[in-house]
């Protein structure tokens, strides 16, 4: 039998930003990082690489959290040279309705009220706004907050390749995009020299005593291993909820499959120095009136007829030289058992570059002349209100961190740190307990579970 001070199941950046903060920064350095697969490989390797700050309510954890994220994640691009090419581009709706503006300005508000940085509302074309320094890859002397534009003078002139109807546009400051893959490699790197081990294989059992972890047991490729440990940490990401089965606790967590694909932008539709650019308004697709005879002809197929929501995303991927773009848009989640190679949607190419032609006029001569696309994806594996589990579990030793849907990357390295305090038994922020389990035996939080809408969303 071997030992270790702590095994952490699952090597995504979750569990690998844990390891990072356990051994580099409380000096708990005998830790084993389990995997079945090479870390970063199953769904850190499939994110969208962005982060931001935007969190409106309830409360001020998310935005606490997030901003706490970005400035360890700047700190370690500093250190690193930027090795993992963070920038501060921002994020930017943008809205052809009239009545969104309102929302834009109300959300806005709000979340400089939770941290986030003042709004700046723009109505004139004089107004002083700059979308972004001389370097658009920088990510420091940047504003944060949020400038609001209803001047469409304004609005042209920065963005002329929006559609010439979008009216408003909400640019959120303190966000932008990462190697993900570079991040999470940085991390690791620093952990194994502070003596993190890895070993790949599949934890089969949590032998408890006493309602304490005694045991981690492992099947890996060679022999069975059985590790005597005190700590026991649930990163599992999409496995999440079956490893918390296998310590007896029911996690309140589910799984959905969401896709992007990948598209040689060869028109040059997307600026190279453009932010991530989202359309805030729903939509029906641009059909020719063959194609809707067709579709209403088939039960399966009338769906594509029906309105399809806001949130149709794209931004420029890859470094000096690239045209690659990545778009995204959840349009069709649907809660599904994690499996290792998921099933993707082959209409989903088509069907993201005609929605995003409503903000990016541009993507209409791709429709008949599609560049060959590159479609993967990965799971969201989400509580009922989408806020992670960072945290104790029931059995003395056990810890979970996960739940991150969306937001892995860029919630990872404030997380990581977290649960690492947690383990450490040192004095924890108090947002903490924002995101442990024990937050559903509250009255109040079930009584706030009731009215919960998705915060993430304008």
């Amino acid at each position: 039998m071997t030992t270790a001070e702590v095994v952490i199941c699952g090597s995504g950046i979750a569990g690998i930003a844990t390891a990072y903060y356990l051994a580099v920064h409380h000096s708990i350095k005998d830790v084993l990082l389990v995997d079945e697969r090479p870390p970063l490989t199953f769904t850190s390797d499939k994110s969208t690489e962005c982060y931001r700050n935007w969190w409106p309510g309830p409360g001020d954890a998310m935005v606490r959290l997030m901003n706490r994220s970005i400035d360890i994640m700047e700190c370690l691009a500093a250190e690193s040279s930027n090795r993992f090419l963070l920038n501060r581009r921002g994020y930017l709706f943008a809205t052809a309705d009239p009545e969104r503006i309102q929302s834009y300005q109300e959300a806005g508000e709000q979340a400089a009220r939770l941290g986030a940085g003042e709004l700046r509302l723009h109505e004139t074309a004089v107004a002083s706004y700059q979308p972004f320094p001389a370097n658009p890859e920088d990510f420091d002397s940047y504003p944060t907050g949020a400038d609001l534009i209803v001047n469409r003078e304004l609005i042209r002139r920065h963005y002329p390749y929006l559609a010439e109807k979008t009216i408003a546009i909400l640019h959120v400051r303190r966000a932008g995009w990462l190697s993900a893959q570079q991040l999470g490699m940085y991390m690791l790197e620093q952990a194994l020299r502070h003596g993190v081990r890895f070993q790949r294989g599949i934890v089969t059992g949590v032998v408890q005593k006493g309602n304490k972890v005694q045991r981690v047991l492992i099947k890996a490729a060679s022999r069975d291993l059985d590790i005597a440990t005190p700590v026991f940490v649930d990163a599992a990401g999409p496995y999440l909820k079956r490893v918390g089965a296998i310590l007896g606790v029911n996690l309140p967590v589910f799984t959905e499959l969401h896709m992007k694909v990948a598209l040689n932008d060869y028109l040059g539709v997307v600026p190279r120095q453009a932010p991530l650019l989202i359309w805030g308004d729903p939509q029906k697709l641009p059909w020719s009136a063959a194609e809707k005879r067709e579709f209403r002809r088939e039960e399966e197929s009338r769906w594509l007829l029906e309105q399809f929501p806001s949130g149709v995303h794209t931004r420029p991927e890859g470094g000096p030289g690239s045209q690659m773009i990545l778009i995204l848009w959840d349009y069709h989640n649907q809660v599904v058992e994690p499996e290792p190679a998921p099933m993707m949607d082959p209409l989903y190419p088509e069907i993201a570059i005609r929605g995003l032609a409503k903000m990016l006029p541009g993507m209409k001569a791709y429709s008949n002349k599609m560049p060959r696309p590159i479609l993967d994806g990965g799971y969201y594996v989400k509580t009922v209100e989408n806020r992670p589990l960072i945290g104790p579990l029931p059995t003395n030793g056990a810890f979970v961190i996960g739940a991150l849907s969306g937001y892995g990357i860029m919630a990872s390295c404030a997380a990581g740190e977290l649960l690492a305090t947690h383990i450490a038994g040192n004095t924890l922020p108090d947002y903490a307990p924002a995101f442990t389990l024990s937050r559903y035996e509250d009255p109040a939080y079930r009584h706030l579970l009731a009215s919960w809408s998705e915060t993430w969303q304008l």
